[in-house]
């Protein structure tokens, strides 16, 4: 099957390009050996308990999606060893950099997904999440391609299903449309509750965050990100 017949209209409306530059050989070379030990399978159901997806054990499990060149989602993996994470990149560059990154330093609390985030989220089973993290997505800032944002009513039903009561969606943009958008859907979803009490919960980063290089252009550049944090009820 080519990959355009595998994509689907739900695959293509969340993300665009999946390739970038042609990869150097250690990044292509650890891309073919360490995703096959790393990807998850979704041909088969999903185990009653996730944590059996991990070589190491596990207590609890968050979801990054959209993890870019990884730099958040590493430095959260080796920060709680106990926390098994899921990161969902459609980009094959950002993956081969997430591989090279674990074949120098094996992380065993981790597991990844390479295609569209919707397939792993309907995947899952239900509750099985204390955390998901949507950080700089594609903001799509045209607005006859705002029905491309991955926030949306249905997506939300999606993360509200996998989410168990009490844990936190966090989201980070330096882009305010997108944060206003993010704020209306959340907001208007019975499942989710907007935790700030003052303008410095959102303007404050989240305990531990490690800056990455896109936001410090984007802050270089007079764009400031926003951290919102919303509860599952």
């Amino acid at each position: 099957m080519t990959e355009e017949n595998r994509r689907s209209r739900a695959t293509e409306a969340f993300f665009g390009r999946r390739r970038g530059k042609g990869l150097r050989t250690m990044p292509g070379t650890a891309l073919e050996t360490q995703l096959p030990v790393y990807r998850i399978d979704l041909s088969s159901p999903a185990p009653g308990d996730l944590r059996e997806l991990f070589r190491a054990p596990v207590s609890r499990l968050r979801l990054e999606i959209g993890f870019g060149g990884g730099e958040h989602l590493l430095h959260e993996a080796r920060r709680f060893p106990d926390t098994g994470f899921i990161g969902v990149e459609p980009f094959v560059n950002s993956m081969a950099k997430m591989m090279l990154a674990v074949a120098k330093q094996p992380q065993p609390n981790l597991r990844v997904y390479d295609d569209d985030a919707t397939q792993l989220l309907d995947w899952l089973p239900a509750t099985c999440l204390d955390g998901i993290d949507l950080l700089y997505p594609d903001p799509w800032p045209k607005k006859r391609h705002w029905k491309r944002r991955f926030v949306s009513k249905v997506n939300l039903d999606r993360f509200a299903q996998a989410m168990k009561p009490g844990a936190l969606l966090r989201f980070a943009s330096d882009i305010d449309t997108y944060v206003n958008w993010t704020l209306l859907h959340c907001r208007a979803h019975p499942d989710f509750e907007w935790l700030a009490t003052s303008a410095a919960d959102w303007h404050t980063p989240y305990d531990g965050w490690p800056s990455t290089r896109y936001e410090a252009k984007a802050i270089r550049e007079g764009r400031p990100p926003a951290y919102l944090t919303f509860r599952r009820l």
